[in-house]
């Protein structure tokens, strides 16, 4: 182990969270799996790049609409029987929509109206989530909880469209669907396995709207909180938006076909796995918001390069380096807002958060194609360079916010 590291796996000491990355693992597996299924059965139903797009949008529509009364309802109900609730939901509607494609009955209305229903379920599932995991592992195992987390994202974003093509390409999209249902009984009993914490939200007497307003407030008047979330909206609307032109810059600037593509993706998934490894043993020698004022540069800059890269090779290695950073960047403004946060309030800070990276994604893919369509590929990609750097130079740097430790402001 290098020198000054952790155990990279040191919050799975604790029992609930082993119990949740478990959980986790198999859930995301399942729905990587169904997110590439569900792109091909739309296209098979209409033969429509606007209706993949359209379902897309449908799924992150609750997000923008949702997610802030999410992040209400974290500070005020019990999470884990929240999470139970809502992970039988997405359960529910993972199955109607096996069921629906089993017996030939699917159409993309019903498709449309089942990404509503989903998206809904995730605008409330990921604040109420984000906020769980304090209160499984506590202040001190937070960075490497986000870490562990991030890391079961993104190993699972390797393999799990891997294995959903194998199944797709050999017995159709259903038993996609209905895997998807299954890894939702597996999150559900890891759930239920878990001891009762005493660290959950105090009951409060005041009104939903009172409640989001007091969350509006804090947000809004803390230097720091108010920064690291729009310097998150930056990334998300003109940085993090590169993922989604890849099938473009893959085939008409590299000139490579699908496989080419899937292995620009899988490239950014081993390097942002490798991120999250990273900060998982490294993460708490360093301070937070040095961290990200210098993955933030070191991201702009891998943007920058990939926009002149004419070849394959070389974009697959900096693009590697774009996803490690991106999770050095996340898990850190993750770790700093929840650590900052008073406790009563840490659901509507992660309800804010999830709006930034979550609801300001389909903003983001619609610049970025815009400007694709317009000015070409590399230029979107210099454009988010430009903004990212800029956007980290000002809001990233060191700021005083009471409450705040030295080592989390980077002093």
């Amino acid at each position: 182990m290098l020198p000054g590291a952790q155990n990279p796996f040191h919050a799975l000491r604790h029992r609930n969270f082993r119990l949740f990355s478990i959980g986790q693992f198999i859930s995301l597996a399942g729905t990587w799996m169904q997110v590439v299924a569900l792109g091909w059965l739309v296209l098979d139903l209409t033969n429509s790049p606007f209706y993949v797009g359209l379902v897309s949008t449908l799924t992150s529509l609750p997000i923008l609409l949702f997610t802030l009364w999410g992040g209400v309802l974290a500070d005020r109900v019990h999470r884990r029987r929240a999470l139970i609730l809502l992970q039988s939901f997405m359960l529910a509607d993972a199955l109607a929509l096996a069921l629906l494609t089993l017996t030939g009955h699917i159409t993309v209305h019903w498709v449309m109206a089942l990404a509503l229903v989903h998206g809904t379920s995730a605008a409330f599932e990921v604040p109420i989530r984000q906020a769980f995991i304090v209160e499984m592992v506590g202040k001190e195992d937070l960075m490497n909880a986000i870490a562990l987390n991030s890391s079961n994202f993104n190993i699972t974003r390797i393999f799990g469209p891997m294995l959903a093509g194998l199944v797709v390409g050999s017995v159709g999209v259903a038993p996609c669907f209905v895997l998807n249902a299954v890894s939702f009984v597996a999150v559900i009993v890891c759930l239920l396995r878990m001891e009762e914490s005493d660290a959950r939200p105090a009951p409060s007497g005041a009104s939903a709207l009172t409640t989001l307003r007091e969350g509006y407030r804090y947000v809004l008047d803390q230097p720091q909180p108010r920064a690291l979330l729009l310097l998150t909206a930056l990334y998300a609307i003109f940085g993090f938006a590169f993922v989604s032109m890849l099938p473009v810059f893959a085939r008409d600037v590299l000139r490579t076909g699908a496989a080419g593509y899937g292995g620009l993706m899988t490239a950014v998934g081993v390097g942002a796995s490798a991120g999250a490894l990273a900060m998982a043993a490294l993460g708490h020698r360093v301070a937070r918001l040095r961290i990200i004022r210098s993955a933030g540069m070191l991201f702009a800059l891998t943007l920058a390069v990939t926009a002149l890269a004419q070849v394959w090779w070389l974009a697959a290695g900096v693009l590697a380096v774009a996803g490690c950073t991106m999770i050095l960047n996340n898990v850190s403004t993750n770790t700093q807002l929840q650590t900052a946060a008073p406790d009563h309030l840490r659901g509507r800070v992660m309800g804010f958060y999830s709006l930034m990276v979550l609801g300001m994604a389909p903003l983001g893919s619609f610049q970025a194609g815009w400007v694709s369509e317009h000015f070409g590929v590399p230029m979107s990609l210099a454009l988010g360079a430009v903004v990212t750097a800029a956007g980290t130079l000002w809001l990233a740097r060191p700021r005083t916010t009471a409450g705040s430790g030295a080592r989390a402001d980077g002093a």
